[in-house]
């Protein structure tokens, strides 16, 4: 199971978004599905919280209508990127509400959930609940400034507003006031012992990650999991239920939506408990995908929950309807990407949308240039110049290059897939077709263990043998041998076809037109598409899903050589990828300069204003 982790529904997705997330997540998907493995692949937008209800106030519409919109935007910009989900949907369906409200019962029911009191922060101005990630001051872990209420980006810890150094309003600048107020809390130090066990038995995880995760068990405390707000699910409790100010916070029901998502996906499927072979068989791992920010919520607080639900922390309990619930097999985390040199923040202007990219780029180039550059292990700068150079040179010069030269040169000479001739076979073409056929295990192992841009590096090693092979054969020089010419054409196009499958993965818009020219009809690399869909449990609500058709032997060419097939006809191939101009690169760092200078202005202006209406109260 390939569990991505879920964007938030506050505004479009950026590049640095996708590096952690989306292309990785992707990439593994493929590549299971073509070694014959069964996937089931969700996602969707994480649509509650207070940093919604804050944006939606400021624009002066409703939380849901802002969920929508943005729902939208991130589905269509996911799908454009060629994110293979079975089920991209949404936290506000009733579906998710459902499957979220029976966790907190049983985790309730198992005494891993109690009702206690914590300081909330208030603006003395509005009198309102100030949001966590609204609230910034200095880390009191790790001194760093800038720290948000609910996470400190810098050293990765969850916090709670009360405890930063100096703390301010992000909305209007103003010190907070903190009052006590009645919440429910999630027991993570009766979870802390079997969590860390469990972590312990998974010693083949990114050491980063590793690390990261059990430090978090040096210090546990009890979290908070309800807030002072009105968007988001309602509390299953009597006499919480129908509060109007009260609801369950977003980090506890949006790791859920993988399990709900399952769930969605199962009742649409037409077997309502299809979900159960992923959720409740302990031979079914599930690899979960994000960003290094992440990392607590997958490591501690959703598999927390999963124990107190299965009622295996150390008050014991059982499980609920859902049944016993697998943990994750694998937390597969990114580091950052930043953008020339800056860190990428929307709200400062340093940021490249997915949307903007692919209206102006190939999509196979911005997937590519996320493989081959990205944050894997270690952060990674996103800069223009790297992105135009690895276009040019790996993708149009060697590889869409060599593709148009071996379909061109049998197109020219047979019209069609030539004969291979054993007698006319040298060492030289033994050698290729071997080192191509090993370099399935070598690139499919590397995927396996989540090594991609070494999985990547590796496959295009065997383009650049390929080109050598062309150069060192000549075949345009063969003029009075055709049974050895269409020998080398045939190598060269085994190849070819080779090298195509394990880059399928990594670029399944170019993958088929590869296919395609070498002769080859049908779909060899599926997409996926955008559906409407009716709520499964309210009919008035209507939304966008991402899915699609992925299953082997309808859609997916297999992770092992297929052989090239004599005689299929070859038509004079056109351009795969095309080369950047280089002066793109200036375009692009001008514009860039000119949205920072922009953003900067008007966030000098927003505050000013703010500033003036304050002195005026």
């Amino acid at each position: 199971m390939v569990n991505v982790a879920w964007p938030y529904a506050n505004g479009p997705r950026h590049i640095g978004h996708v590096a952690g997330f989306g292309v990785p997540s992707d990439v593994y998907a493929r590549y299971e599905r073509m070694k014959g493995n069964d996937v089931l692949m969700v996602s969707g937008t994480d649509e509650h919280g207070t940093p919604i209800l804050v944006e939606a106030d400021k624009e002066g519409i409703s939380p849901q209508e802002l969920a929508n919109r943005y729902n939208r935007v991130i589905a269509n910009d996911l799908c454009n990127l060629g994110l293979s989900y079975d089920l991209f949907t949404r936290t506000t369906t009733k579906n998710h509400e459902r499957v979220v409200q029976e966790m907190f019962r049983q985790c309730l029911e198992n005494g891993y959930i109690y009702k206690g009191t914590q300081k909330v922060a208030i603006s003395p101005s509005t009198g309102r609940t100030l949001p966590d990630r609204y609230i910034e001051g200095e880390c009191p872990i790790c001194h760093a400034p800038g720290a948000r209420g609910d996470q400190c980006d810098n050293c990765g810890n969850e916090l709670d507003p009360d405890e930063l150094i100096n703390p301010v309003s992000k909305i209007n600048g103003e010190t907070p006031i903190f009052e006590e107020t009645e919440h429910f809390f999630l027991d993570l130090p009766a979870l802390a012992a079997a969590n860390e066990a469990w972590l312990r038995t998974h010693e083949d995880w990114r050491t980063n990650v590793m690390n990261f995760s059990l430090g978090l068990f040096k210090e546990v405390k009890p979290r908070a999991i309800t807030r002072d707000i009105d968007w988001g699910i309602p509390i299953p409790v009597p006499g919480w239920i129908d509060s109007p100010n009260k609801r369950l916070y977003v980090w506890f029901d949006a790791v859920i939506g993988y399990l709900s998502a399952s769930i969605e996906w199962a009742r649409r499927s037409g077997d309502p408990e299809a979900w159960r072979a992923w959720w409740n068989d302990p031979k079914t791992p599930g690899y979960y995908f994000m960003g290094k920010d992440n990392i607590t919520f997958h490591s501690q607080i959703w598999p927390s929950e999963i124990l107190a639900y299965n009622g295996q922390g150390s008050k014991g309990g059982e499980h609920g309807e859902l049944g016993e619930l697998n943990l994750p097999e694998q937390v597969v985390a990114s580091e950052f990407m930043t953008m020339e040199g800056k860190k990428f923040s929307s709200s400062r202007g340093i940021v490249i949308y997915v949307k903007d990219i692919l209206a102006n780029y190939p999509v196979d180039a911005v997937r590519y240039y996320i493989s081959v550059a990205g944050p894997e292990s270690s952060d990674a700068d996103f800069t223009w110049s790297e992105f135009v150079r690895h276009n040019n040179e790996e993708l149009a010069a060697s590889w869409g290059n060599l593709v148009n030269r071996v379909a061109n040169l049998i197109h020219k000479n047979f019209g069609e897939i030539p004969p291979m001739v054993e007698s006319e076979m040298t060492d030289q073409d033994r050698e290729l077709l071997a080192e191509a056929e090993r370099a399935f295990d070598e690139v499919g192992d590397l995927i396996e263990n989540h090594h991609q841009k070494n999985a990547l590096n590796t496959a295009m090693r065997l383009v650049g043998d390929i080109n050598k092979y062309i150069s060192a054969t000549e075949p345009w020089k063969i003029k009075d041998n055709p049974e050895r010419l269409g020998t080398v054409l045939h190598v060269a196009a085994q190849a070819v076809s080779d090298a195509n499958h394990l880059l399928a993965p990594f670029l399944p818009h170019s993958a088929q037109k590869v296919w395609e020219a070498l002769g080859g009809t049908g779909t060899f690399s599926p997409l996926p598409r955008i559906e409407e869909v009716t709520d499964l449990d309210d009919p008035s609500f209507r939304y966008p899903v991402i899915t699609g058709d992925y299953e082997l032997g309808k859609t997916v060419h297999p992770w092992r050589r297929e052989d090239i097939v004599v005689g299929t006809p070859v038509a004079k191939p056109t351009p795969i990828f095309a080369k950047i101009p280089p002066e793109k690169v200036q375009e692009e760092l001008d514009r860039f300069d000119e949205q920072l200078a922009a953003r900067k202005q008007a966030e000098a202006d927003r505050l000013a204003a703010e500033k003036a209406k304050l002195q005026e109260k």
